[in-house]
């Protein structure tokens, strides 16, 4: 999230992505995991929609995933041209990479991203 809030990376986002992360930081478990505030949650929800790279979804692919939820982040990375998918939830993302899209875990990507 720093890179991102640096901009030394890009992050798409769509209204509808947008709206299901702050639905889900927004939950009671997700305030007290964190120790944020609704307003501090707020707060960085609007930063990230400040300097995301919108995108306008043209066409849903639906569906493609096992999660529901997982098809709103897909849809963003294929309609905005993504060339990585960073997740912690790889598997659910299984079949991605027939649009070109290359999914991994955040940490590998960030290591040889510093490195390269």
């Amino acid at each position: 999230m720093r890179a991102v809030l640096r901009r030394q990376v890009g992050l798409l986002l769509s209204v509808p992505l947008a709206l299901q992360y702050e639905a889900v930081l927004m939950r009671s478990e997700h305030l007290e995991a964190s120790g944020a505030s609704p307003a501090q949650i707020g707060a960085l929800l609007d930063a990230l929609c400040a300097i995301c790279i919108p995108v306008d979804i043209t066409f849903l692919w639906r569906p493609m995933l096992r999660d529901a939820d997982d098809e709103l982040v897909l849809e963003v990375a294929v309609n905005g041209r993504a060339d990585r998918l960073l997740t912690f939830n790889e598997r659910d993302f299984a079949g991605a990479n027939r649009f070109g899209i290359i999914v991994e875990r955040p940490e590998p990507a960030w290591r040889a991203w510093r490195t390269g």
